[in-house]
C-alpha cells in the first residue's frame, strides 16, 4: 500500500506533466500558423542519403517548397531529413517537429524552424492540424501509426478530408490488398473508407493532387481539432 507522502509525490508529478503538455501545445499553436499552407512528409528514420526514397522525398519537398508550401516533418533523420533538406535547398520553409526518444531521433540540420516536443500526442496534433496534405513514404511502426491515426480522424469526421498519399506502390500495395481483402471484406470498414488514401508512384502527380486540392480549399485549409 502506498504511503501518504508517495501519493502526494505522484500527484505533484502529474500536475507538472499537465503543465508540460500545455507547454507543448502553446509552442506549436504559437509557431505553426505562420507556415500555412504546409505539407507534412512522413517516412522511415532509417533511410540513408542515396536511397531511392530519400532522394524522392528530397525532390518532392524541393518542388513543393518552390510552389510556396512549407514542408513539415518529424524533424529527425531519414525521410524526415530528406523532406527538410529539399525545402531548405529550395529556399522554402523547412520545419521539424522533433521529439525526444531513446533511439534514432536526432534533429536534422535542415529544419530551419525546430520545435521540440515531450509527448507524441501533442506533436501529432501539430503535424496534422496545419497540413494541407500528408505524403507518407515507406516506413515502420511510426509511419503506420501516423497513417492509421490520420485515417481514423478523417473516417470519424474529426478532421476534414485532405489528400493522404502513400508514395511507392511496391511498398504500400500489400497494405491496400490486406485492407481490401480482410478489413473491408469483413465489414470492419465501409467501402468509402478504402478511398481515404491513395497510392502514387509519380512525384509530379503528387504535386498536382496537392496544388489542386489547395486551390479548391484555400479559405478553409486549417482543420478543427
Amino acid at each position: 500500500m502506498l504511503e501518504k507522502y508517495q501519493i502526494n509525490e505522484l500527484r505533484k508529478e502529474e500536475a507538472w506533466r499537465l503543465f508540460r503538455i500545455i507547454g507543448d501545445f502553446v509552442d506549436g499553436f504559437d509557431v505553426m500558423p505562420q507556415y500555412v499552407p504546409a505539407v507534412t512528409i512522413f517516412g522511415s528514420a532509417r533511410v540513408k542519403e542515396g536511397d531511392k526514397y530519400y532522394e524522392d522525398a528530397r525532390k518532392l519537398a524541393y518542388k513543393l517548397a518552390k510552389k510556396g508550401f512549407s514542408i513539415v516533418t518529424g524533424g529527425g533523420p531519414g525521410i524526415m531529413e530528406a523532406g527538410n533538406r529539399g525545402a531548405y535547398e529550395a529556399g522554402g520553409n523547412s520545419i521539424g517537429l522533433n521529439i525526444d526518444i531513446p533511439l534514432e531521433q536526432i534533429a536534422n540540420k535542415y529544419a530551419k524552424v525546430q520545435l521540440n516536443f515531450r509527448y507524441f500526442f501533442t506533436r501529432k496534433v501539430m503535424l496534422v492540424k496545419y497540413a494541407t496534405a500528408y505524403v507518407l513514404f515507406p516506413g515502420g511502426y511510426g509511419t503506420l501509426d501516423e497513417l492509421t491515426e490520420t485515417l481514423v480522424l478523417i473516417q470519424t469526421k474529426k478532421l476534414r478530408p485532405f489528400p493522404v498519399i502513400l508514395y511507392g506502390s511496391e511498398y504500400w500495395n500489400g497494405l491496400y490488398k490486406w485492407l481490401k481483402e480482410q478489413v473491408l471484406a469483413r465489414g470492419y470498414i465501409d467501402k468509402e473508407d478504402i478511398n481515404l488514401f491513395q497510392i502514387c508512384d509519380d512525384i509530379d502527380e503528387i504535386i498536382t493532387i496537392i496544388t489542386d486540392f489547395y486551390a479548391q480549399n484555400e479559405e478553409d485549409i486549417i482543420p478543427e481539432l
